[in-house]
């Protein structure tokens, strides 16, 4: 149950209620509200002067639920996603930072393409120890200088809580991967913030799981966070992992939080990336994130599903029809 507690009430009163029903506080500039466990489905006559409202969940899919707020617009500078924006967004990259001349490189052509956010990885977290592991703070770095020198928003992967505020501080759009979606270090740090925060479903999560990984950020009071399905592991060998769409209609359905689909990673071969991508947008998310590389085969990460930049600009050519018809503006 979330409770919208009135102004004015006192901190004593507040704790009383907070603790009677064992809830998490979340206080901003314009409310209070209390979130209790799911299971707590009444509002006691004891309290009922101190509330505007409340709201009784289901299940543990709370501040993130439909039924608590129909949508969420994130703001990433003078970018909207989400919401009632009917924007869908085109985030790329390459899957590293690799060096200077490749992110420059990238950067220009990404630029010269229209895109806004840059994405690529500075903390790898890898499958295995003995493949690159990414630059690390250098390649923040770098992405910062890109930032600045192209006008780019940039997104970019926290490996664990260790560097968390190295990534925090220096991206627009703080990326928690598949592997990290469990993180309680990363989460809670990022519940501390107000960057906008990317969220990636695990690959072996189910929908529960992944949207109350974005609980454990809304409830800690930031309220920027955006879904993204980007594949789950099934019994299906011939491509890296199955894109879950029909998880992304039930996001679409019952969840208020912006949603971007991650093609490249879910299919794990350039071929199929591209139809993959225009699928995502007919079903009209808030955006898609696509792995670019000027020579996928040089890459040193993900190198099959990267696709190279003569394959992206054939494909961006098709989206925006696909967009519009649905009545929504491919940015």
């Amino acid at each position: 149950m979330i409770i919208h507690v009135k102004k004015g009430v006192s901190a004593e009163l507040l704790e009383k209620m907070a603790v009677f029903y064992e809830a998490i506080q979340i206080t901003n500039e314009d409310h209070i509200k209390l979130v209790t466990p799911s299971k707590v489905k009444t509002l006691e006559d004891q309290f009922a002067d101190l509330v505007d409202d409340y709201y009784v969940l289901s299940d543990d899919i709370q501040l993130a639920s439909k039924q608590y707020k129909s949508a969420r617009a994130i703001q990433v500078g003078d970018l909207t996603i989400g919401g009632n924006s009917k924007n869908t967004i085109v985030i790329s990259g390459p899957c590293s930072v690799e060096s200077r001349e490749l992110i420059e490189h990238s950067a220009a052509f990404l630029k010269d393409s229209g895109i806004k956010i840059m994405r690529a990885g500075s903390f790898k977290p890898r499958t295995s120890p003995y493949t690159f592991q990414g630059l690390g703070s250098k390649g923040l770095e770098l992405l910062t200088e890109m930032k600045e020198k192209y006008g780019l928003k940039i997104i970019t992967e926290a490996r664990d809580a260790t560097h968390i505020d190295e990534i925090i501080e220096a991206a627009d759009i703080v990326q928690i991967g598949a592997k990290a979606m469990y993180d309680q270090g990363i989460l809670r740090k990022c519940a501390k913030s107000n960057k906008p925060v990317l969220i990636k479903r695990g690959f072996g999560s189910t929908l529960q799981e992944f949207v109350q990984a974005a609980e454990f950020v809304l409830s800690g009071g930031n309220e920027q966070v955006i879904l993204c399905e980007r594949g789950i592991r099934t019994f299906e060998s011939k491509t890296r992992f199955t894109l879950d769409l029909c998880g992304v209609s039930y996001l679409k359905e019952y969840t208020n939080l912006p949603i971007v689909v991650d093609p490249s990673h879910a299919m794990g071969y350039s071929y199929g990336v591209a139809d993959l991508t225009r699928a995502s947008v007919a079903m009209g998310v808030d955006g898609v994130l696509i792995e670019v590389h000027p020579n996928p085969k040089e890459a040193l990460s993900d190198a099959a599903q990267q696709l190279n930049h003569n394959q992206f600009s054939e494909m961006l050519q098709t989206l925006k029809p696909i967009a519009e018809s649905i009545g929504r503006n491919m940015i």
